[in-house]
């Protein structure tokens, strides 16, 4: 792709002036508009050491409104990052709606560097594609403009450019081994980089190869393509996404109709499994923590179901420094202004940890859907992406287990009324639980389909039958359990 892509005809000296000054016009007009809209832009700047990367993200905002766009320099992760999934420190820079994220390297160079060193074998470089594929079609879905520019210069031109940076003490420091080695290896990067471009490039987010020579012409041919994107998306962004075939293992799951409620413990029974389940959980928790196992547990499920009791039960067993709860409730605005997994991506744990979420990412095919707080396109692309979300989760190691916790309308209606008059409970019922209860049976259609179109063979559904409050919590601790159990010595 580099020594065939399309090379402009550099315009002379004048032209390049005057079409350098309407570009620089045209963006800042554009930044404004895309405000207005809502839009967010995603511009990654990837290629050669000492080819201009980081001088034309200042030559680019020079006349940009600095409250409406961030510019980032992605080093090597640092060690907390190394304990998180690969995808998370790009997810969580992405910009909200209406802002610029201009990026100095990124997953591009991540991925590259570890292959030219030798740490990433050919299996891991296949997933990482995959990841960043998924990744970038993830934000295109989702009304971000991502533009990648990769910056082209030959061995020679690399060469001199170094020994420029290395003859000046005040520049020296932006010289370091591996732009050495680059050019001394240059052919066999050059290789890496291509099929590394091949590898993602799509009709979404394709790479432009930019000619970096001249860094006046560079500036243009990145500010046009940055200007002609822009436009693009303006006159797109009312476009229906189309929907993307799931491609993960399904389980068979019943319907909550189907599922017998009247499966109860006895009270003397309760005590005595709870007290065991608990001591054996508590010791795979630090077998867990040693082997760096993450863990995450999703708690969906009906309103006074029994969620915060289950997980009370749960969190008993853990050591307090090795876990965390997150409540999720509706999403605030700075939340609401990215992608919805946005979110969730910035709170999962590190290795060795667990993340409870009481309430989830599943919100968006429910609450969401059924509310129109989001478009029918996308709930619907949502089933997808939450599979594809928890896969990458799965392969980075971590062990998934989904709790819908499961009673029937009658028991609920039990539970709000005792709520409602007890004086004590009164701040755990509310209006809005009163409106859903009244929506019931969608919600359980929806309910159904989530989990017939999520519940995957690396994170599948597990239904807890809650009538018998004691029942579901006994059950909860024994899958918790079992999944520790089987990531842990298999």
């Amino acid at each position: 792709m580099i020594d065939n892509y399309n090379a402009l005809l550099k315009p002379d000296d004048e032209e390049l002036s005057a079409r350098l000054e309407a570009a620089h016009t045209r963006l800042f007009a554009q930044q404004m508009q895309m405000k207005e809209t809502q839009l967010p832009v995603v511009v990654l700047f990837e290629g050669w050491g000492a080819a201009g990367k980081g001088t034309m993200i200042g030559r680019i905002i020079r006349n940009l409104d600095p409250r409406f766009f961030t510019a980032v320099s992605m080093h090597d992760p640092t060690p907390d990052e190394q304990r998180k999934p690969f995808l998370c420190r790009y997810f969580s820079q992405i910009p909200e709606a209406g802002r610029f994220l201009f990026m100095d390297t990124g997953w591009m160079s991540e991925i590259t560097h570890s292959v030219l060193k030798g740490t990433m074998n050919r299996q891991v470089y296949r997933d990482r594609i995959g990841s960043v594929r998924r990744f970038e079609r993830g934000l295109t879905d989702n009304g971000y403009l991502v533009l990648k520019f990769f910056f082209h210069i030959t061995k020679k031109e690399q060469k001199k450019r170094l020994d420029a940076l290395l003859d000046s003490r005040d520049t020296e420091w932006q010289v370091d081994d591996y732009d050495l080695w680059e050019n001394k290896h240059y052919n066999e990067c050059e290789a890496v980089f291509d099929a590394f471009l091949d590898d993602t490039s799509t009709a979404s987010s394709p790479w432009y190869v930019v000619d970096a020579k001249s860094k006046k012409w560079a500036e243009l041919q990145v500010m046009e393509t940055i200007v002609a994107g822009i436009d693009m998306a303006l006159k797109n962004h009312t476009l229906t996404v189309p929907l993307v075939q799931n491609t993960f293992p399904l389980l068979p799951m019943p319907k909550l109709a189907d599922v017998d409620l009247n499966k109860t413990i006895a009270p003397e029974e309760y005590k005595t499994e709870l007290k065991q389940l608990q001591e054996h959980l508590r010791e795979l928790h630090n077998k867990a923590y040693r082997m760096r196992i993450p863990i995450i547990i999703a708690y969906e499920g009906w309103d006074a179901a029994g969620k915060g009791g289950n997980i009370k039960r749960l969190t008993s067993a853990l050591d307090p420094r090795g876990y965390e709860v997150i409540p999720i409730a509706s999403p605030k605005p700075h939340e609401k202004s990215r992608h919805f997994l946005w979110r969730f991506w910035t709170r999962l744990p590190k290795t060795g940890h667990i993340a409870i979420f009481d309430r989830t990412w599943y919100g968006r095919v429910m609450v969401e859907r059924l509310e129109g707080f989001c478009s029918e396109n996308d709930w619907q692309r949502a089933y997808n992406e939450m599979n594809e979300f928890e896969k990458e989760l799965s392969d980075w190691g971590a062990v998934i287990i989904k709790f819908w916790v499961h009673i029937d309308k009658d028991t609920q209606l039990a539970r709000f009324t005792e709520r409602q008059n007890n004086p004590d409970k009164q701040w755990k019922i509310t209006d809005e639980d009163w409106r859903n209860r009244e929506k019931w049976d969608v919600y359980e259609q929806a309910v159904d389909e989530m989990i017939a179109k999520t519940s995957t063979s690396y994170a599948p559904w597990h239904i807890l039958e809650s009538n018998d409050k004691h029942y579901a919590r006994i059950k909860a601790l024994r899958i918790v359990i079992e999944a520790l159990e089987d990531a842990i010595y298999h």
